[in-house]
């Protein structure tokens, strides 16, 4: 049965609590109860020791099987209080003192974090008095995420001036919000009345945001699970041919690809689509040397000038 991260994580957490009540439990029963095969429930034992009650690791869960049964050998270990050591909590009060201030943060969940974090302060005692004397601060997004938390709690169309990397350019549009989220960056996925599209935007490239007093009106779509990244191309997304030697390999680990075929020098030729096929020039920039673009034609053609034109561009810096 395939699954996700989200949803083998989900799993494996009531599989502790499932294992505790049933010591010696069949692993037969076990991979019934779960809806899931023997080796997949196999596979999951053999995550499960590699987990523990520490931050650091320590009091991991002793957990094995024969087979056919399964035995925990500590539960009791599990149900000790969670001691943190002084980075510890100063790691948790930091980052908790940080959300607190974020803008666009709800009044109830502020108050709610900063209970939980006197909490949290008078537990830790004296380890905690480090944490005073450091602080975070955010990029200056915080201000284009209080705002587009603002339009999806209040259901309103935002106007935007933003700024699209892969063309160079600042486009000024109306989006219906839809959520918020954070891949690396902080993402709003909004309903694109000029596209007429789904589109996802990144925070940072927002240059100007204002709140109107349209309605905000998405239509009825199912939300993508970005358990697998942000990227995922498809199947009538255009396609994109990249050849690359040896020393562009990387190429097929961090792009979502539909081949890579081995080429006799040790590099691929890799097939992949995107909806947006000129973001991929930067991609044969940072290649130089180690590969090109092959088809669309004129994409080739279009990052082989952009190449020219950088390289000029520095001669005349040098």
């Amino acid at each position: 049965m395939a699954t996700n991260a989200i949803d083998q994580t989900r799993r494996m957490l009531s599989l502790v609590t499932y294992l505790r009540e049933r010591p010696g439990a069949h692993v037969t029963d076990v991979a019934r109860a779960f809806g899931i095969t023997e080796d997949e429930l196999i596979s999951d034992l053999d995550v499960l020791p590699m987990c523990g009650t520490s931050f650091r690791g320590g009091d991991l869960l002793d957990i094995d099987t024969d087979g056919d049964r399964i035995w925990w050998h500590n539960p009791d270990d599990v149900a000790e209080p969670l001691k943190l050591a002084a980075d510890e909590a100063t790691a948790l009060l930091v980052a908790a003192r940080a959300v607190s201030t974020l803008p666009g943060l709800r009044e109830g969940d502020r108050q709610a974090l900063l209970r939980a974090t006197a909490k949290l302060e008078a537990a830790a005692g004296e380890e905690a008095s480090a944490s005073s004397r450091l602080s975070v601060t955010f990029e200056s997004e915080g201000g284009v995420f209080a705002d587009v938390d603002r339009a999806i709690s209040e259901r309103r169309r935002l106007w935007l001036r933003y700024y699209s990397p892969a063309r160079d350019e600042l486009t000024e549009r109306e989006v219906d919000p839809i959520r918020l989220f954070a891949v690396g960056h902080t993402y709003m996925e909004a309903w694109c009345r000029l596209s007429e599209a789904r589109r996802t935007f990144r925070l940072d490239r927002v240059a100007e945001i204002r709140l109107l007093d349209e309605p905000s009106v998405p239509p009825e779509i199912e939300l993508r699970d970005l358990s697998e990244g942000l990227v995922q191309p498809a199947a009538d997304d255009p396609e994109v041919v990249v050849q690359v030697g040896p020393g562009g390999r990387w190429v097929a680990e961090y792009y979502p690809h539909d081949s890579a075929e081995e080429l006799p020098d040790g590099g691929l030729r890799i097939t992949l689509r995107t909806p947006d096929p000129a973001s991929l020039r930067r991609l044969a920039l940072r290649l130089g040397r180690d590969g090109h673009i092959v088809a669309p034609g004129y994409l080739a053609v279009s990052a082989r000038q952009a190449a020219r034109e950088a390289l000029t561009a520095y001669d005349r810096q040098a």
